[in-house]
């Protein structure tokens, strides 16, 4: 197959399974010799700050003069985004032939009448036959949904598992209580390895997080709130001591702030494992960080925003950055998913936002722009609908004279971010 035969053979597989479970990518990676089992990994799982942290933790390594593999769910951009080693995206060619690879195998399953893989499975599997090729020294490795039963959880030798934020999101999957989602998440710790986790959590989280940590017979690190010291700075800037690094975090907010924090407990547990990483290594991987359409500032003066937050507690850390920056009178262009409660997103938002204009993103489970807009009356003295996002940018883009914040889904996100770099909107 050809790069673009390759992905249309990937997109026309099963995005869910039926009955969720590792078991398909166990037998995947099976037929493909089980690459995964001569590599070392950092498993990453939670609802917020996956990606985040999967890059700083990775960009550490780097630093560190380490071959890294990395992947990230989902992509933003570019589909190749899944799949990184030492932050380069593979090859078209190289993935078009890894996934001829993968797809035999996925055949020689059905033959043998298992019939149950789906995508996620399918990139899983080219990934770790990727790093397990081009031997890298570990892989920081996101999930894709939960834990306990994603496909990454497949894989063995985790020398580390972050849980980053949990909340409430994919409720019908992974359980309607914040202690059932991470309980989910938590399936990704193996015994032997350390937990790190993220300092904030919501109620009955962090009790669940240690139960799981004992459970398992594993050591526990949590970065400390109050060991936090945030200077004053330019506006959107990101200053901050952690334990006497001196950090220019790279993107904006307390909670990725707090994500550095774990990416840096991280290298601390990968040094006792016996990773040699520097302090200078620890400080450039962080501020090498930058990850689109994560608060991504394209001007500051009025501030233009493009944020790929998609639920409630998204919401929330991006209230706290406008609250922060003291931005009012935006105006916003949303597009968002059923089942993220859309209602909390908006009342959120409403202290910074005059005008709400309304999409519908390029998903099957979108709401449409003209239902939006019908709930988003109440919190905005100005509410519109329109057919596409170049659309609203362009009539938003005439009223923005007090700033301009796109946000409410990665898929939207994407979309608009083609859109700004297209027309030089970066200022």
């Amino acid at each position: 197959m050809d790069y673009e035969k390759a992905l249309e053979w990937v997109h026309s597989l099963p995005r869910l399974a039926e009955h969720p479970g590792v078991e398909n990518e166990k037998k995947l990676l099976q037929k493909l010799g089980n690459p995964e089992k001569g590599l070392k990994f950092v498993h990453i799982a939670g609802t917020n700050g996956k990606g985040s942290t999967t890059m700083m933790t990775a960009n550490i390594l780097i630093s560190a003069d380490y071959r890294v593999g990395a992947t990230i769910s989902p992509y933003v951009l570019d589909f190749r985004e899944r799949f990184q080693i030492n932050g380069e995206m593979i090859e078209k060619d190289t993935l078009a032939e890894i996934l001829t690879e993968v797809r035999e195998a996925v055949e020689a399953l059905r033959g043998e009448g298992w019939d149950s893989v789906v995508e996620f499975d399918v990139v899983t599997a080219a990934a770790l036959l990727w790093f397990a090729r081009e031997q890298c020294d570990i892989v920081c490795m996101e999930t894709g949904l939960g834990g306990r039963l994603d496909a990454t959880n497949a894989i063995e030798n985790t020398l580390a598992a972050c849980i980053t934020a949990i909340g409430k999101d994919h409720t019908e999957l992974l359980g309607d209580t914040f202690e059932k989602i991470a309980r989910e998440k938590c399936g990704i710790i193996k015994k032997g390895c350390t937990v790190i986790c993220y300092p904030k959590q919501e109620p009955g989280v962090m009790e669940v997080i240690q139960e799981e940590a004992r459970k398992n017979g594993t050591s526990l690190r949590i970065p400390q709130t109050e060991d936090f010291y945030f200077y004053r700075g330019q506006p959107f800037e990101n200053r901050v001591n952690y334990g006497g690094y001196d950090l220019q975090v790279a993107m904006p907010g307390m909670h990725q702030a707090y994500n550095a924090g774990v990416a840096i407990e991280t290298a601390f547990a990968l040094c006792d494992a016996g990773f040699d990483i520097s302090d200078e290594a620890i400080i450039e991987g962080i501020e090498q960080t930058k990850f689109p359409a994560r608060i991504e500032v394209f001007c500051k003066k009025p501030p233009l925003i493009l944020d790929g937050m998609h639920n409630e507690q998204g919401a929330a850390a991006l209230a706290e950055v406008l609250r922060h920056e003291n931005v009012r009178h935006l105006t916003l262009v949303i597009g968002v998913l059923r089942g993220k409660n859309e209602e909390k997103m908006l009342e959120l938002l409403a202290p910074y936002v005059d005008r709400c204009y309304t999409v519908t993103p390029d998903s099957p489970r979108a709401i449409p722009a003209k239902e939006l807009a019908q709930t988003a009356k109440q919190y905005f003295r100005e509410t519109a609908f329109f057919e596409n996002a170049p659309q609203a940018l362009s009539h938003a883009m005439q009223f923005a004279e007090n700033g301009l914040l796109i946000c409410g889904s990665l898929y939207l996100a994407a979309e608009v971010r083609a859109l700004l770099d297209k027309n030089n909107h970066r200022g």
